[in-house]
């Protein structure tokens, strides 16, 4: 049987996951830069095309309501979009919905009907159909529908307009998988932020994004595909933050990656070409590759003339921004790139997160609270009930320091440098540019400064 608590705490995500599908369906129509005729016809048009709900059921929206979400994110942003989690005593005995849902895993096939009827012949009585689609919906137990948005074969008007990211495999280093996160600028081919990690998860795909918007500024969109770390919800949330339309790919459907699958080609013509097992042997660990990789990027691919542009990517990049580019906040990147957990507070004031217990305002007793940290530093939890800030998490039991997700990258033992070769001659050429007074550093994310904190 599902304790009161677990359930507060289902209500509490499936309030968030209503936020972010409410944020995906308004965040074009918030942009500022839209006439009020521009914005009636994308309302209609979203109003009138149906939309995969974050359980899986095909909805469509009224402009009425579309109005209403535009509204409350201006109000009260983010958190105004989610709803207030409602809790309802169950009517249907617990052991009968654990009979259907272990009727359901057993055959995955069947349906919320042909599940009734088995209850029915089984038990001599069965809940509504509708009692048991909602039920498998929550524990996700129906199949996933297709689903997805794409862009065409186009070119975005201005620098900035839209970034598309990827990973690509890279070296071995020290004796494990590297992989390359990266995000190009549509319409320059700049590549606005870049990163090597020795994992494909979330965090390298952070450690590579936030230095591109510290110096690259803030995109309106970002196209990405349907990568575990592209979905997980940080992102979504960072974009939310910052008012950046987020767009996934359709699965298997290659149309309007171009850019980044040729800037990849290049890479790995130009760059990982160079990286034979000697090579690797001498790489001092993540640290050297990335400024390696800077000092590619910087001296030789955003000053080579691009096939299709006829320009240098950063010359294209350069005159087609404002000036001066504006750039977010410390502040508000620090914001974007928090994690968030909804928790229950227990009786006691306290709240737990991944074996930790802390102490919170006993005031909050009983409430559902949203614990806000760094993924880094689970010592430092700020508490929120309703956007409002309720102060700090004091930790009363702390067994883990940081977030199960957050692995940080062991520093590989140095290696000694037998010579000179193509990278080295590059990063050479880079040191001497920077050296002639080229600031090269405010054009591009430093990728030292987060290897250095991971």
């Amino acid at each position: 049987m599902v304790s009161i608590e677990e359930e507060d705490r289902r209500r509490a995500e499936k309030s968030r996951q209503v936020a972010l599908f409410r944020y995906s369906l308004i965040q074009e129509l918030i942009d500022p830069q839209l006439s009020a005729g521009q914005r009636g016809r994308l309302c209609r048009q979203i109003a009138e095309a149906e939309h995969t709900d974050p359980f899986g059921r095909q909805v469509t929206v009224t402009r009425w309501t579309l109005d209403r979400w535009v509204r409350a994110w201006r109000q009260g942003g983010f958190a105004a979009l989610a709803p207030t989690p409602r809790r309802c005593v169950p009517r249907t005995p617990p052991e009968t919905l654990a009979l259907a849902v272990a009727l359901k895993k057993e055959k995955p096939e069947r349906t919320a009907a042909q599940v009734r009827r088995i209850l029915r012949e089984s038990a001599g009585w069965a809940p509504t159909e509708r009692t048991l689609q909602r039920h498998f919906a929550e524990r996700g137990l129906n199949l996933p529908a297709p689903g997805g948005e794409v862009f065409g074969r186009f070119e975005a008007r201005r620098p900035n307009d839209l970034w598309t990211g990827d990973a690509l495999h890279g070296p071995r280093i020290g004796g494990r998988k590297t992989y390359l996160f990266a995000f190009v600028d549509d319409q320059s081919r700049a590549m606005v932020g870049h990163r090597f990690g020795f994992a494909e998860d979330t965090v390298r795909l952070a450690a590579a994004l936030r230095p591109a918007l510290a110096s690259r500024g803030v995109p309106k969109s970002v196209y990405v595909d349907n990568g575990s770390a592209f979905v997980d919800t940080w992102l979504l949330r960072a974009c939310a933050t910052l008012g950046i339309k987020l767009v996934h790919s359709t699965p298997h459907r290659p149309e309007g990656r171009g850019k980044i699958e040729r800037l990849f080609r290049t890479v790995r013509d130009q760059f990982l070409v160079e990286f034979d097992e000697a090579t690797c042997e001498r790489i001092d660990g993540l640290g050297e590759l990335n400024r390696l990789f800077t000092a590619w990027v910087e001296t030789v691919y955003h000053r080579s003339v691009h096939s299709e542009t006829k320009q240098a990517p950063i010359e294209r990049w350069l005159a087609g921004i404002p000036n001066p580019l504006p750039l977010p906040s410390t502040a508000q990147l620090h914001e974007a790139f928090l994690w968030s957990e909804v928790r229950t507070v227990t009786k006691t004031a306290t709240v737990s997160l991944h074996g930790n217990t802390y102490q919170v305002d006993p005031a909050l007793a009983q409430l559902k609270v949203e614990l806000v940290f760094d993924p880094f530093d689970l010592t430092d939890i700020e508490v929120r009930h309703r956007g409002r800030t309720m102060g700090k998490a004091v930790a009363f039991r702390l067994d883990r320091h940081s977030h199960p997700k957050a692995r940080p990258e062991l520093p590989v033992q140095p290696r000694p440098d037998t010579g000179i070769d193509y990278l080295k001659l590059v990063d050479q050429a880079h040191g001497q540019a920077l050296a002639t007074g080229l600031n090269y550093a405010s054009l591009m994310p430093d990728a030292d400064r987060e290897a250095d904190r991971l």
